[in-house]
């Protein structure tokens, strides 16, 4: 029984905690919380409209959208704003404080600033914390520890730095926590984690934490989901994290863990049904413990150093639908069991031989062998293939002719640089879902196939660096979707002169074969998609694309004479290449109606005639290539104006008079000049020179620059663009790339002054 002093603190305690709860002191707390927020603003980007107009004192604040209240009481316990641009910071004295009750406080995507004020901690009721796609930034307070009734808790998606406080350790009722996407580096996790016993669902994936698992997690008995992707844990990986029961799906990818990779006395009963622990230190051969997760559907070993052959034990998957084992150092057979899969990438490792299939129907639909060492004949099992969204052959050593089979169900098929042989079969007739067809670097000979013109829907094809003998493919103009179109490196011939135009083609490459005659001055009127100019995302120069084909390949394009090669990821690049061929009369001045041309070059020809001052229109060009012509007159004065050039070639010519004065020319190297006898004004760029002009073989030139290296100078590197409807859909963003084998030469002869948006990557 209390004595009367107890029961009067238990009287005093109620009457205040029913002061607090009630309706028109709930409202007016609400009311506060909104006027903290002058300037909000519903979320253009929002999937539905909210706004705090809503929240007025013309209806009960717990019929208010976001606000739910106790039916008894009146006291608001769930306050959920979602895409809603608050514009301002969690103050330390918030009006939040006064909804004691709060069980669930959810602001998500509100763009809040600032800081976590440790008085949050406060709400000592709170169920669940949800702070996520916010700005915050600094450290999480530590009183949030105070929190012990917690279920759920995410911030993930901030700006927040620091240590994950210690006193997260004592959210023992805590199922699901989310910290991924923000800069968090370290703290205590093998003690925190190990007392998170309640804890189904971690995901602490794309941070900077530097840390080791702890050694033993079998106190996490109810997790199911584990996520620690992209950061910097290292070390061994627990044993005991896999014998956990009710383990779904573990993503490792992207850290610093290092094997022998070992999965301890596993259950046949395991649960998992996702592994993935790609882009880490593994080696030596894969465990056959693995293939004791029999729910296993999806497994991601990729980017690692895994050895060895393909164990026949990966048989006992029989529900697995994906497997990545590219990017390791695995040999042998591929077996045949694996044709059954969903999706089979096996790229970037040394498989030597397929083993054959014996059975039709085969289920598999994207298969990625590109980058082995493949010999013999093209496989005849593809053809077995119900539907085949991707074939990746390329790079590898097969020979042989492509068999007339393949087009049964194929949409994109890359067999670059092996040695098939013969002619492209005329296959193409019911081929209208092809995508992307890519058979560079081949033996191929003979005219195209007519039957192409039926891939009504194709974006990307790539005949580079084969025998093709055949006139100029106009009628491949006809293919409305058509982006991409490389013939470089064959035997084609004859004019290009037809007027029917590429009204979606964003880069074509004819360069080095035998094609002649003049181009009509109107030659690229009806060249719809690069006369028009795409805008900026976010400061980034070009534009995004819908549909884009869920695999990195790689296409080239001459440059200077010199091949490389680039990822198939473009970012509204827009190039033409025409060198290498025997044109003759003026360069069209329609060029400079291709307003978004980024890399432009007619060199190796005999074009004459004096410079289109049309181009001086492509505002965006970066790179020009008119050398080793006839051109005669002077350098257009307006060239000077194009700010985003950063590589030109006027060599070889006839031109005269002065060179313009900008950044953009006076960067350049002197042999980008040499051999035009009337030119002048190249002090600055040459260096003194003795006498009125320049002459060929000039000592100062030979040893600043040679002409032979002058052909190695620049390589195209691009990110292809993006393609095709249907189940390859999503945004892509690209990038440029450097890669060619001159880049430290380059840097070194140019400095600072390389082609802009350019990326090495190591």
């Amino acid at each position: 029984m209390m004595n009367p002093i107890q029961s009067f603190f238990f009287f005093f305690l109620s009457l205040i905690c029913s002061t607090l709860s009630s309706p028109t002191l709930q409202m007016d707390a609400l009311l506060e919380f909104k006027n903290e927020f002058p300037f909000s603003a519903p979320n253009p980007n929002a999937s539905f409209d909210f706004s705090f107009s809503w929240w007025n004192t013309s209806t009960n604040h717990c019929s208010w959208k976001g606000v739910t209240c106790n039916a008894n009481s009146g006291a608001v316990i769930s306050l959920v704003l979602e895409d809603i641009v608050l514009n301002g910071s969690l103050k330390a004295n918030t009006s939040l404080l006064k909804l004691q009750h709060l069980q669930n406080l959810t602001l998500c995507n509100c763009i809040l600033r600032g800081e976590i004020p440790s008085s949050l901690g406060n709400l000592s009721h709170l169920m669940q914390l949800d702070l996520f796609n916010n700005d915050l930034v600094g450290e999480i307070p530590t009183s949030l520890g105070n929190l012990n009734q917690l279920t759920f808790m995410s911030f993930s998606s901030n700006n927040l730095t620091g240590h994950v406080p210690s006193s997260f350790a004592n959210f023992n009722k805590l199922s699901n926590l989310d910290l991924s996407r923000n800069q968090f580096s370290g703290g205590d996790l093998p003690l925190i984690l190990s007392n998170l016993t309640s804890l189904s669902e971690l995901d602490l994936s794309s941070n900077h934490f530097k840390s080791k698992l702890p050694s033993n997690m079998s106190r996490l008995h109810n997790l199911k989901v584990f996520d620690v992707k992209r950061n910097y844990f290292l070390g061994n990986v627990p044993t005991s994290l896999f014998m956990i029961p009710m383990l779904l799906g573990v993503y490792l990818r992207g850290n610093q863990f290092e094997g022998p990779l070992e999965f301890g006395n596993t259950s046949a009963s395991s649960r998992l049904v996702s592994l993935d622990l790609s882009s880490n230190n593994f080696h030596e051969p894969i465990p056959e413990d693995i293939f004791r997760f029999l729910k296993l559907e999806t497994l991601d070993l990729s980017n690692n150093s895994f050895t060895g052959a393909i164990s026949r034990s990966m048989s006992k998957l029989v529900s697995l639908r994906f497997l990545d084992l590219s990017y390791n150092k695995m040999e042998g057979q591929v077996p045949s069991f694996l044709w059954s899969l969903d999706t089979l990438t096996l790229s970037h490792n040394y498989f030597s031989s397929l083993e054959e299939v014996v059975v039709n129907g085969i289920l598999v639909f994207k298969v990625d062998l590109g980058s082995n060492s493949l010999q013999g004949s093209f496989p005849l099992w593809i053809c077995k293939s119900t539907l085949l969204l991707l074939l990746d052959l390329s790079n590898n050593h097969l020979s042989g002719s492509i068999p007339s089979c393949l087009m049964n169900s194929t949409v994109n098929i890359l067999l670059r640089n092996n040695n098939l042989s013969g002619f492209l079969p005329d296959i193409f007739a019911n081929a209208t879902d092809v995508l992307y067809l890519d058979v560079s670097r081949n033996q191929l000979m003979g005219k195209l196939p007519k039957s192409l013109i039926n891939c009504k829907y194709m974006h990307y094809l790539n005949l580079k660096g084969n025998k093709f003998n055949d006139t100029f493919p106009y009628w491949l103009g006809s293919l409305v979707s058509l982006r991409v179109l490389i013939l470089g490196s064959n035997a084609f011939y004859g004019p290009v002169s037809s007027h029917v135009g590429f009204p979606s083609l964003k880069i074509i490459d004819i360069s080095h074969n035998s094609f002649n005659g003049t181009l009509p001055q109107d030659y690229f009127v009806n060249w719809l998609e690069m006369s028009t100019v795409w805008v900026d995302y976010e400061g980034i120069r070009g534009s995004l694309y819908m549909g884009a084909i869920n695999h990195t390949d790689s296409m080239d394009m001459m440059y200077k004479g010199v091949d490389t090669e680039f990822p198939l990821i473009f970012l509204g690049f827009k190039a033409i290449d025409f060198s290498g061929n025997k044109f003759t009369g003026r360069i069209p001045k329609s060029v400079g109606l291709l307003k978004d041309l980024r890399h432009v070059n007619f060199s190796r020809n005999a074009f004459t005639g004096s410079i289109p001052s049309s181009l001086a229109k492509l505002t965006n060009l970066e790179a020009l290539d008119l050398s080793h012509n006839k051109l005669s007159g002077n350098i257009p004065r307006d060239l000077a104006r194009l700010s985003f050039m950063s590589y030109m070639d006027f060599s070889h010519n006839l031109l005269q008079g002065p060179v313009p004065r900008s950044t953009q020319f006076q960067s350049q190297n002197c042999s980008s000049f040499e051999d035009n006898l009337g030119l002048y004004g190249l002090e600055t760029i040459c260096g003194p020179i003795h006498g009125p002009h320049p002459t060929p073989g000039d000592s100062h030139q030979s040893e600043e620059f040679s002409s032979e290296e002058s052909e190695e100078v620049l390589s195209w590197i691009a990110a292809a663009i993006a393609f095709g409807p249907g189940v390859f859909c999503g945004l892509v963003i690209g990038y440029i790339f450097f890669t060619s084998q001159k880049h430290i030469w380059f840097m070194e002869k140019f400095g600072r002054n390389y082609p802009r948006g350019i990326i090495t990557v190591g």
